[in-house]
């Protein structure tokens, strides 16, 4: 399985969260929001223009910028 960032997902893949950026400006409120090591994380859909993307997360549905979501490290 291969390590890449959460942006590079493709609507319906489904992988797990194996870290955050430490220097991530919103790594506190994705941690809350519930992006802990392990969890698994599917991307429903992509906006027309390609941002924000739906995104689930341990069965709740978020919307995200691409932007943000390239700190997040996932597996799967």
């Amino acid at each position: 399985m291969d390590e890449r960032t959460l942006d590079q997902l493709r609507p319906g893949e489904t992988a797990h969260v194996v870290g955050l950026d430490p220097k991530h400006p919103l790594r506190r409120r994705l941690l809350e929001l519930g992006f802990v090591r392990g969890a698994p994380v599917t991307i429903v859909r992509r906006a027309p223009m390609g941002d924000p993307l739906e995104l689930r997360v341990n069965g709740t549905d978020l919307a995200l910028r691409a932007a943000d979501l390239k700190g997040i490290r996932v597996r799967g």
